[in-house]
Order: structure tokens, then sequence, then C-alpha cells
């Protein structure tokens, strides 16, 4: 039986071009930063994946029993390279127009799954 757990977010990029095709650049394969790689895996994160339709952006991200969103925040706040990273980000992103203020990444609600 799993124990993992799914959570859904999604998050605007800017809508350039440019700047679309160097966010893509940095999360090619291989591409990020592995410091950022591995506060993800150490918070827990077994799985994560991003995917992109014109402008928005939808997060699918995977966690297993340690996994603590207030401990992965707090994690993120102490490590500087994280914060390096989602500074230069943010040069790429945009909040969700309902975004709440200083939310990046906004948590998705489900409403159908197959098997209900």
């Amino acid at each position: 039986m799993s124990t993992s757990r799914r959570f859904c977010f999604s998050c605007d990029l800017k809508d350039d071009s440019q700047l679309m095709t160097e966010y893509k650049a940095y999360h090619a394969q291989g591409k990020v930063w592995p410091e950022i790689t591995q506060s993800i895996k150490d918070a827990g994160v077994v799985d994560l994946q991003i995917y992109l339709t014109g402008n928005r952006m939808f997060m699918i991200m995977e966690v297993d029993e340690t996994f603590d969103p207030s401990k992965k925040a707090e994690m993120d706040a102490s490590n500087p390279k994280v914060q390096e990273w989602e500074e230069l980000m943010w040069k790429y992103q945009q909040a969700l127009p309902w975004a709440k203020e200083g939310e990046k990444w906004v948590p998705m609600e489900k409403v159908y799954k197959l098997d209900w």
C-alpha cells in the first residue's frame, strides 16, 4: 500500500516568449541546480513534475510520509541557494490573479477522480 500523497499547484509565467524559453532552459533535464533538487528530495518529495500550457504552469508533487509543508517552507527560507533560485525564478513567474500576497504556487483543488 502506497503512503505517498499528491499535491498540485499552479503558477503563471510572464507572457513573454523569450522569458518562457529561458525558464524552460533552467528546468531542462540536468539543468536545475543540484542544490535545488537535493532540497526538494530532503523535504520528502519523491517526484515533482511541472507542465506548461500557454503561460500557465501546473505542478504535480508526490511526497512521502515525512513531508510537512510547513517544515519545507522553513527549510527553504533558511537555505540561501533555494532563496537565490526562487529570486531568479521570480524573474520569469507571476502570481495568479487570485493568489494571496506573496504566494507564488497556488494549491489546486481536486474536483474529479476517475474511481470516485
